[in-house]
């Protein structure tokens, strides 16, 4: 059974940070390429980053040079570091492992990430 969990949001004030966790089971995690999602209230679920294996990185324009995704094979572990918060990165935070194509797809339950003072 595959299984990721999220931890580590919560209420942060802006130019605050924090550091999401995704800690997976059931998977060969070493070669599944491993990214987080967010869906904001009212919009559609978007790219935030993507880490293959070996870690090749990916982010989308709006969280460049604030966010980084880095993962640990040897604890099943992908982390989304998140720097310079901005209210409009108020969001649940979803954790998703992939491989190829099709039913190789694994989505976490979410995190709520809010940016406020």
């Amino acid at each position: 059974q595959v299984q990721l969990v999220e931890s580590g949001g919560g209420l942060v004030s802006p130019g605050g940070s924090l550091r999401l966790s995704c800690a997976a089971s059931g998977i060969i995690f070493e070669i599944y390429t491993m990214g987080w999602y967010r869906q904001a209230p009212g919009k559609q679920r978007e790219l935030v980053a993507t880490i293959t294996s070996p870690s090749r990185t990916n982010y989308a324009d709006s969280v460049k040079g604030r966010f980084s995704i880095s993962r640990d094979n040897a604890k099943n572990t992908v982390y989304l570091q998140m720097n310079i918060l901005k209210p409009e990165d108020t969001a649940v935070y979803y954790c998703n492992a992939r491989f190829g194509f099709g039913s190789n797809d694994f989505w976490g339950q979410g995190t709520q990430v809010t940016v406020s003072s």
